[in-house]
């Protein structure tokens, strides 16, 4: 049974789900379904992947019940002056009615619109067509401005996290907010200068697990959502299969020195 966090306006969400970044269409539609049938319950896309299309197709296929589904999709920069009308289109994409997590992609600070974006967000949650509302790669002035402008936290705060980023200063942040943390890029892009550590491999042999499955758990084991993303029928499931054991407090540490502020993608103070 996978664990479900508690966000701070009462919804739960799951605490592992599908990223779909850089999937087509079509590599979207069979990845959402092949997760969907391995026991994902909620799925990460946005409006610039350009592949809701291909969720919608996998999740109108799907016999699962929309209220056990966690979707979640993006405003992209170019749309936070009509947060509004941009997630009409990614609801028209997905063929839902609602989307339960929607998010800022970027602050985009130099546009200086994410505080109106923000706004234009709490009046979609209140319309329901965003059950929670957050945030991405949102850094502590960004997410105080949020606070002192409109009196509404994000629910989340989607963040580049992987061993070798930590951010743990952001996410005791986030954390003293009551805003959860989900990890982006969670595997470092396929695992490069991760999955060959000393520690993540001793730590894959002692489990019989394989170096994706620790990291998966590290970040579970952290209180971290997470959202590793894979087109891979076999990795998909791989990346699931991590219920069965936990790290212990002594493993956690060993891997919280893998630390390098080894930053993969944006700065978002620069985008």
């Amino acid at each position: 049974m996978q664990p479900i966090i508690k966000l701070h306006d009462g919804n739960l969400m799951p605490q592992l789900g599908l990223g779909v970044w850089q999937a087509s269409i079509a590599e979207a539609s069979h990845a959402v379904t092949k997760a969907l049938e391995v026991g994902y319950r909620s799925i990460d896309t946005a409006a610039i992947y350009k592949n809701e299309e291909g969720v919608g197709h996998a999740l109108q296929s799907s016999t699962i019940p929309r209220r056990e589904l966690f979707i979640t999709t993006k405003l992209w920069n170019d749309d936070q002056g009509n947060p509004q009308a941009a997630l009409e289109t990614s609801l028209e994409k997905l063929k839902l009615d609602y989307v339960d997590l929607y998010l800022i992609h970027w602050p985009k600070p130099t546009q200086d619109q994410y505080v109106e974006a923000w706004r234009g967000l709490i009046k979609l949650r209140e319309q329901g067509l965003a059950k929670s509302i957050g945030v991405c790669n949102f850094h502590v002035p960004h997410l105080q401005r949020l606070l002192d402008e409109t009196n509404t936290a994000p629910v989340i705060n989607q963040i580049e996290l992987h061993p070798m980023l930590q951010q743990r200063q952001l996410h005791a942040w986030n954390a003293t907010h009551h805003i959860a943390t989900e990890s982006w890029s969670p595997l470092a892009q396929g695992g490069e200068g991760v999955f060959d550590q000393p520690i993540i491999k001793k730590l894959a042999e002692k489990y019989g697990k394989t170096p994706a499955q620790i990291v998966v758990r590290w970040h579970l084991d952290n209180g971290l959502v997470v959202i590793p993303k894979s087109i891979t029928p076999a990795r998909i499931r791989e990346n699931f299969e991590v219920f069965d054991f936990k790290l212990d407090k002594d493993e956690l540490s060993e891997i919280a020195t893998l630390d390098i502020g080894n930053r993969l993608g944006p700065d978002p103070e620069s985008m």
